[in-house]
């Protein structure tokens, strides 16, 4: 059991159930994945699962945000071909890795992570609400890294530098102990790329 708020929640609920991630064997759905099965990462080759976790996400449940009981669906090679490899459903915590225009003079720094929200166009990315209750996981490896969710580069879970900022000792020492592999914060790691809105991307373009 652990609070319904944004910091808990988004370590649970990227991808929904039936999700396509690319393992060493091949793509298995998320739900079928263990620790110990290894998925294929951009930075590192196959790594191991450490840490699964999942929720139930129930869309008119009353909550402070709505946006964290909407999923976004992304049609089919949005992003180029096979990207994704048919409908893409993800939820408000998953983040895609894209090289945005204003950083391609930097190939090695120029990948960023941004959350497949902000790509929402109404027509190729949008918005829906589940008409009913649905199971949604995350997952995390020894270093934080990008796997593949039906051909599209997605980052792993990581809670970001600043948590602590917005939790007190006690809620924090909750939320760490949902992690059975982590004893403090650090243990995270550093993230593998930049989390950047696509709003930044642009002032940084207008700068």
């Amino acid at each position: 059991m652990a609070p319904a708020t944004f910091e808990f929640e988004n370590a649970f609920n990227a991808f929904p159930r039936g999700t396509l991630i690319t393992t060493d064997q091949g793509v298995c759905a998320i739900e079928d994945l263990r620790p110990g099965m290894k998925v294929v990462t951009q930075e590192r080759g196959p790594q191991e699962v450490v840490w699964i976790g999942s929720m139930m996400m129930v869309p008119h449940a009353p909550v402070a945000d709505p946006a964290q009981v909407r999923m976004t669906r992304v049609s089919p090679d949005r992003f180029g071909l096979s990207r994704p490899a048919g409908d893409l459903m993800v939820g408000p915590g998953a983040r895609l890795l894209h090289f945005p225009d204003v950083l391609r003079d930097d190939d090695v720094r120029g990948q960023v992570y941004t959350p497949f929200t902000e790509f929402t166009d109404g027509d190729t990315v949008f918005e829906i609400t589940p008409p009913g209750s649905i199971e949604v996981f995350h997952l995390c490896l020894a270093q934080h890294a990008t796997i593949y969710a039906q051909g599209m580069p997605v980052e792993t879970f990581h809670p970001g530098y600043y948590l602590q900022d917005n939790m007190g000792p006690e809620k924090l020492a909750l939320f760490l102990s949902l992690f059975p592999h982590i004893g403090e914060l650090r243990d995270f790691g550093l993230l593998a790329h930049p989390r950047m809105t696509l709003h930044a991307l642009t002032r940084l373009n207008a700068a």
